[in-house]
């Protein structure tokens, strides 16, 4: 048998007659694997495994329901966008209604101030929406927001000023959502 290590932690060098390549062996004592502590570490990792298995079905479960909610929801939303506008505007056709069922029996004056409330009923409904009117008359052309229909000579303005709005245009939110036509000064002809 070998001796016990030397003070530096190396092996002592095999007493005579030892043969130095031989294998010590233990007795059967030495090694003794608890069995019951590893088949306990086994079970508590194969109940942990399946509660983080059943938790990851709840959230996909989970995921899967939002993803369902927030398609549905969106699919709402594009349908029903325009709900409050067309709460809106009710009123206005009802007053257009109106006025053409009592067309006959009506004065003109009658009918045009009713004109005029229905007018007010659209640009409050418009106003509501983040829709805005652009009559650029006198401005300078935009070609962002102006459609040209006709460059006009003049003496009186500067050259791309708007002369006349033929017909307006209109911003949704600060986006264009028709064009104003106009009509453009350019340079006289000389």
């Amino acid at each position: 048998m070998s001796e016990p290590n030397s003070p530096k932690g190396r092996p002592a060098a095999p007493m005579a007659g030892e043969d130095p390549d031989a294998t010590a062996v233990l007795p059967g004592e030495a090694f003794r694997p608890d069995v019951a502590g590893l088949d306990a570490a086994l079970a508590a990792a194969q109940a942990k495994a399946e509660e983080n298995f059943a938790q990851y079905v709840r959230t996909l479960a989970e995921f899967d329901n939002y993803r369902k909610r927030a398609a549905r929801d969106l699919e709402n939303a594009h349908r029903f966008a325009v709900e409050r506008f067309a709460q809106d505007l009710v009123p206005a056709l009802d007053g257009f209604e109106l006025a053409l069922a009592s067309a006959a029996n009506t004065d003109v004056t009658r009918l045009l101030e009713g004109q005029a409330a229905t007018h007010r009923l659209l640009l409050k409904a418009f106003e509501k929406a983040g829709i805005t009117a652009l009559d650029p008359t006198g401005q300078a052309f935009n070609p962002n927001e102006h459609e040209a229909m006709v460059a006009q000579p003049t003496a009186e303005h500067p050259p791309g000023t708007v002369l006349q709005t033929v017909q307006k245009g209109y911003l949704l939110n600060g986006r264009v959502l028709r064009p104003a036509r106009v009509i453009v000064a350019r340079a006289a002809d000389a």
